[in-house]
């Protein structure tokens, strides 16, 4: 596996090298006034991909994008060193008062509105004009519309940009049925899918098999705050003692051990930034002098999930 970046599936009409995808993802939800600061920090602790959403009721998308001019502007990245994925959100998931749309317009319209709002937003540098050379990595469909029409009416949309404006499409809070439909009637086939990973779901076992047979890549949210079951559980445990992390950036490591999977983190502190950043590398490092221990523990792991597949 790589322990570093995953590469991600050519777009759709395109002779462009593929685009890859850090295994660490900086998820910005929640994070209010401090998003600015936070992912400015993200980045400067490693991270070199930022999830966010225009969804002003759980994300300031305004500020990711202020954080990632700020260590633009630092030196510390290119803006093509960084991969930066956002959503549409539909009115079911929005703030009835804050919106990035007017709810009345059609979803086409909404899909674009969102969009150029998202451009504008993460553009890469203050001056306004530069929102016109501005691209997004990832568009992802928050989740599913209230019918499968208008599901299909915004990805059909979001297609139009890809992929020049837009590189990749994926799919959030999403069944393995949604993605099947989807990934036979569209042109630009979903490159990611973003779940929570946690037992109500049974951890998405089927899904992610689907996913990993159609080069689609699984990212795993509230990978720590659904499972404090499984950091307590035997493989991070014995991992964290073998490789000298913490049974919780244990945990993510082995999510990531699962195969074509990323992980979504969200942490505001800055000791926890850069010790889950290196969390991959000590495991590599442990793997290449243990790889039957490492099989073992995946097993293990694998078990107590009831990943069978």
């Amino acid at each position: 596996m790589s322990w570093e970046k995953l590469t991600l599936r050519h777009v759709q009409n395109t002779n462009t090298h593929p685009a890859t995808i850090p295994v660490f993802i900086y998820g910005t939800a929640w994070k209010k006034d401090r998003t600015a600061d936070l992912v400015h920090q993200a980045i400067n602790a490693g991270f070199r991909a930022v999830d966010t959403a225009a969804q002003p009721k759980h994300y300031r998308e305004d500020l990711v994008g202020e954080g990632i001019r700020r260590a633009i502007k630092d030196g510390t990245v290119r803006r093509e060193d960084i991969h930066i994925q956002t959503k549409f959100t539909s009115i079911q998931g929005q703030d009835p008062e804050n919106m990035p749309y007017d709810p009345t317009a059609s979803v086409t319209e909404q899909v674009h509105a969102s969009i150029k709002s998202s451009l504008h937003n993460l553009r890469p540098s203050d001056a306004p004009k530069s929102s016109e050379d501005s691209y997004i990595d990832m568009l992802i469909l928050h989740s599913p519309l209230q019918t499968r029409p208008q599901t299909l009416d915004a990805w059909k949309t979001f297609e139009s940009y890809v992929p020049h404006r837009i590189r990749n499409l994926g799919i959030s809070n999403c069944t393995m049925s949604l993605v099947k439909e989807l990934s036979s009637q569209v042109t630009v086939k979903p490159a990611v899918v973003q779940n929570r990973f946690y037992s109500s779901t049974q951890f998405d076992v089927p899904l992610r098999a689907f996913c990993r047979d159609h080069e689609i890549i699984y990212q795993s949210f509230w990978t720590l705050t659904a499972n404090p079951e499984l950091v307590q559980s035997d493989g991070p445990q014995q991992l964290a003692s073998y490789a000298g992390i913490s049974p919780e950036a244990a945990l993510y490591c082995l999510v990531l051990g699962l195969k074509s999977t990323t992980v979504l983190n969200g942490t505001t502190n800055k000791e926890h930034m850069t010790a889950d950043l290196e969390a991959p590398k000590k495991v590599e490092q442990w793997v290449k002098g243990q790889p039957e221990q490492w099989k073992k523990l995946l097993q293990v792991f694998q078990e107590f999930i009831g990943d069978h597949i």
